[in-house]
């Protein structure tokens, strides 16, 4: 089963009716036994770092979602929970994170007057390096987007895919070994979104 975390906030409801209409059995949980038992788990999430990350303390979730990182298996990211598992936030004044991938999460800051923040709409994600999670997605697939901070891992190696917005190309989507995380919302992005939902329902946690 895939465990869908429910730590009070987020848009939970999306992703599970995503995962439902590609028929693939998902569980809404904050019970952290459940989230261990779990074959595959997903972080979906809106609203703030600090709101988050205060959620996750309370609820003792926040050292069950590094062991679940640590023991190997596939962990999926949405939207907040790409900022998340990195390691610190300039957001709310500057939060600690997860810090399952080295990096920080800085906020837009345009020197055009007329860029919108938040980013709120389409936008196109280039592939930096394969990963079996956009096996066949194309190349420069437009996502759903929402955010005014983005992800910046410290290696290189941990960027996925980019995608430039208000003058910057951003790390849009993330990953290490058995993580991904994509600051897009694949549950909003229509049939190519649903599909990368859909590869990630089978992958093994493995990138080769």
């Amino acid at each position: 089963m895939i465990a869908i975390v429910d730590y009070g906030a987020g848009n939970l409801t999306s992703v599970r009716l995503a995962f439902e209409k590609i028929g693939v059995t998902v569980g809404v949980t904050n019970d952290p036994a459940a989230i261990l038992k779990a074959d595959k788990v997903v972080f979906p999430g809106v609203g703030s770092a600090l709101a988050a990350m205060r959620n996750l303390e309370r609820l003792q979730l926040a050292a069950v979602l590094r062991q679940v990182v640590q023991c190997g298996r596939p962990f999926l990211g949405i939207c907040l929970g790409a900022q998340i598992v990195l390691q610190r936030s300039e957001e709310d004044g500057g939060v600690d994170c997860l810090g399952l991938i080295p990096g920080t999460v800085k906020s837009f800051r345009p020197s055009d007057n007329s860029t919108k923040v938040p980013q709120i709409g389409w936008n196109n994600v280039v592939l930096a390096r394969q990963h079996p999670v956009f096996e066949g997605v194309s190349d420069g697939s437009e996502f759903y987007f929402v955010h005014s901070y983005y992800p910046v891992p410290s290696s290189i190696e941990c960027t996925v895919c980019r995608t430039e917005y208000a003058g910057v190309s951003f790390a849009s989507v993330i990953g290490r070994n058995n993580l991904l995380a994509m600051q897009f919302h694949p549950e909003r992005s229509g049939r190519i979104g649903l599909k990368l939902l859909e590869n990630f329902s089978r992958w093994d946690g493995k990138v080769d």
